[in-house]
Order: C-alpha cells, then structure tokens, then sequence
C-alpha cells in the first residue's frame, strides 16, 4: 500500500514539471446527466494524458546510475509519452515498447518526445513480456504503467487537485485499465474525503473486475475505441488497493463511450480518447446511481486518432437522428436531382453526401436510385425532411 503521505511527497516532487489541470464544473453535462458534473481536464497536461503524473515522479526517484542505464516502457500510448517527455527532460536514454494496435498518432507523438519506439505484440500482455525481456537484457529501469508504487504516487497527485480545487462532492468516478490512476487516486480521495464514493469503469471487453468486489474474470479482449483502458488484468498491487478503497466497478459498452465522447466533444467542448470518455459513459449508462448527486470525473486523455473522433462523431449523430440516409428511387431526367436538392435546403436539411446510380441499382432503364446523406437538427426535423421529399417521391431510410 501507498500512503497519503507518499502522494503529497509525489505532488511536491513533480510541482512545475506537471500542468495543474482545471477542475471545473460542466452545466451542459449537468443538464445532458442530472448529476452535478465537475471535470478534471486531465486531457489538457502537455502528453495530453495523467500518465505523466506517475512517469514524472518514477524518474525523479531515480538513482544517477538508473538513470545512466537508461529506461524502458510499455504502453498503448499515454504512458508512453509521459515516460518519453520526462526521460528527455532529464536527458535519460528511453525505449518504449509499443503494442502493434496502438494508434499511429500516438506512434508518432512518443517518437517526437526523443525516445525508441519498438512494436511488437498483438496484445499488451505480449508487449510486456517483450519489455521485460529487453530490460533484463540490457539493465535498463522498467517503467511500469500502473503496477509500481512511485507511478501510482504519482497519479493519485490528480485527485490531490481535484478535491482541493472541487470542493464537495459525493462521488469520484475514474477509469480502470491497469487500476494505477484508481489506486492513487483513491488513496488521496480515502484521506481527504473519507465518506465519498469511490465508483471504477471499465470496458466491456476488458472487463475484469465485473464480478467485483468478487474475483477477478478472464475477459475476452479485442478492439475498443477505449485503448487505454485495454488491459487484461489489473495489477497485483493496484488490485490490492482497488479492492480496499473503491466501492464499486460499473462496466460500460463500447456505444456508451462513443457516445460519451460526443457529449464531451458536443456539451462540454473537451476532446477526449475513448478511456478518457469512460468515466462520464458510466455516468449515461447508470443514471440512477448519479442522479443529483456531485460528481466528478477526470477526463483522463485526449489523444483520440482524428479519423476516429470524426467517425465516433458521426457515428453518433446517426444513432440518434442528426443524420439521415433516404434512399430513392427517381425518374432519370434533367432537373430531378436539382428539385430533390431544393426541397431539402428549403426544409432546412443540409446535404452531406449523394449517391446516384443508374446501371447497377436501377430497376428501369429510365430510372435511377439515388441514396442521400442529410444532417437534420433532430429526429423530428428529419421527419420533415422525409415527408417533405415523400410528397414527390419514393423514400426509405437506409
């Protein structure tokens, strides 16, 4: 166990090498929730991730002849930036060990922080079978992302601000992966506030802690748009602390994140990677728990892949009617496209994508199918938008 006393050494160590995050209340999350949302704009450190927390304070700790020896990491992306940016800072020779899946994004912006990016493994456990064979080799300190008790020091620093910036709050509500930013933070949250409600997340496909506060399962893994939080198993020593500190552990669906980070994106205009989002996904997926009560929630990182965030949002407004795709068969004359253009910009509809087949869809030679993307306002603009095209034509929703 970690003690209180070793966050606040944490805090006072990394001071000034580490952004203080705002803590700030979210009215449209509020709204959008019912509960009384506060964030913790973890998203914003200089990684755009907490992980930098933990990597700070690890190799502050160092010794000079660890840090001759240089380090090693494995990570899917944010602890690999934290690691890399600090082992720069303080001219230390890095090597990460990156999970072939992690985003090219991410690739790119640990290479950018000085250090040796090597892919390998289809999973994260066989990534860190390979760093670990690479640090016995070569003598190197291991920097684990969440099992080490200087790194989860270092995240429970994040809750230090929090609950000194939030004032009161009844619930803190944080992500799962390998359990290191839970574990610190729940150490400083149990001194600090003792009544409040520790709430984990998880993912439903790394969903270990399921069953908690019963044992841990097997989950099945696979591809989440919450890479971060994509680890089998949590730590021996995170675990240790989770199950002392934390009250419960919700699981939440890959569509619950997805939309998550549109609300995020849309409401409180914070970009947030799919772990990032997790928190406030448990929140929308159990609304019950939260209902009128203070909740906060670190928005633990914002390193989303561009194509992703489009897609997430797009996905989204899909799902709940701001994007409508009508299908219609149409007489394959001049004008007809530009009077199917006009009713729709006169309904107030905005088209996004048109596709007009008269070969291989058409059911005459002198017909053709044409299939159209719309952004409506709601699911009742779009309504109209339907009706108003039905009036001449044959319309389905694709």
């Amino acid at each position: 166990m970690i003690s209180f006393e070793d966050v606040t050494a944490a805090a006072e160590r990394i001071r000034g090498k580490v952004i203080r995050t705002p803590t700030l209340p979210s009215h449209a999350l509020s709204r959008a929730t019912g509960a009384d949302i506060t964030l913790k704009l973890e998203n914003l450190q200089a990684v755009g991730s907490f992980k930098e927390r933990g990597a700070a304070n690890k190799l502050a700790l160092l010794t000079p002849e660890e840090r001759a020896r240089g380090v090693i990491a494995v990570s899917a992306g944010n602890h690999a930036q934290g690691v890399a940016r600090h082992a720069s800072l303080l001219g230390i020779d890095a090597v990460i060990v990156m999970p072939k899946f992690t985003p090219t994004g991410k690739v790119v912006r640990t290479r950018n922080w000085g250090a040796r990016v090597i892919l390998e493994g289809e999973t994260f456990a066989e990534a860190l079978m390979f760093a670990q064979d690479m640090q016995a080799r070569e003598g190197r300190t291991f920097v684990h992302p969440y099992d080490d008790a200087a790194v989860m020091a270092g995240q429970g620093t994040c809750a230090l601000e929090l609950l000194e910036d939030a004032g009161e709050l009844d619930m803190l509500v944080a992500p799962i992966g390998g359990g290191g930013l839970l574990a610190g933070c729940s150490i400083a949250a149990r001194a600090l506030r003792p009544n409040m409600e520790l709430i984990g997340v998880q993912v439903e496909s790394y969903d270990s802690l399921a069953a908690f506060p019963g044992p841990a399962t097997h989950p099945n893994g696979g591809s989440t748009i919450a890479e971060g939080i994509a680890v089998l198993q949590i730590g021996k020593q995170t675990d240790v602390i989770i199950r002392k500190q934390v009250d419960k552990v919700l699981v939440v669906s890959e569509c619950a994140i997805e939309n998550a980070i549109t609300l995020l994106a849309e409401g409180a205009k914070q970009v947030s990677e799919g772990a990032g989002a997790a928190a406030l996904a448990a929140v929308l997926t159990y609304p019950d728990l939260f209902r009128g009560k203070k909740v906060a929630l670190p928005i633990s990182g914002g390193n989303i892949d561009s194509r992703i965030l489009a897609n997430t949002l797009l996905r989204a407004m899909l799902r709940d009617g701001r994007i409508l795709r009508l299908v219609m068969e149409i007489p394959d004359r001049p004008g007809v496209l530009a009077d199917i253009s006009k009713t729709i910009g006169e309904a107030g509809g905005n088209i996004i994508e048109v596709s007009h087949q008269r070969l291989f869809a058409a059911p005459s030679v002198q017909a053709a199918q044409l299939e159209v993307m719309i952004e409506a306002r709601d699911p009742e603009h779009a309504a109209l938008i339907t009706k108003a095209l039905e009036r001449t034509y044959i319309v389905r929703r694709a």
